[in-house]
């Protein structure tokens, strides 16, 4: 098996996990703060902290401290790499479903004559 890029297992796992998709549609909207954020979610800041230092390691979200409050954002570019994979993917299935096709097409033909 081909050896992947670790920073696309790290997108992808952090997008496995609906509470983190929550927290990227919200910043899909603009910037909020970690307590902004928080808010919609029963749990624990500490809990949600751990899923927000997901996000950040895996490049999907940014933080910076503005006083006293953290202010999160999505990182520019942020989905590309799990983007060009998935578009890597679905060419490749479109090709091979396109040359099947042609096959099915082919014996269809062949068995008329």
């Amino acid at each position: 098996m081909a050896k992947l890029d670790p920073a696309l297992d790290l997108c992808f796992a952090a997008l496995g996990d609906p509470t983190r998709r929550a927290i990227l549609q919200r910043l899909a909207r603009g910037e909020a703060s970690v307590s902004e954020l928080a808010a919609p979610h029963d749990m624990a800041l500490p809990s949600f902290m751990g899923h927000l230092r997901k996000l950040q390691d895996a490049g999907l979200v940014m933080s910076e401290k503005r006083g006293r409050t953290r202010i999160c954002a999505l990182a520019p570019e942020a989905f590309l790499p799990a983007q060009h994979w998935l578009e890597a993917q679905r060419a490749l299935w479109q090709g091979r479903l396109d040359r099947f096709d042609d096959y099915v097409t082919q014996l269809a033909k062949d068995a008329e004559t």
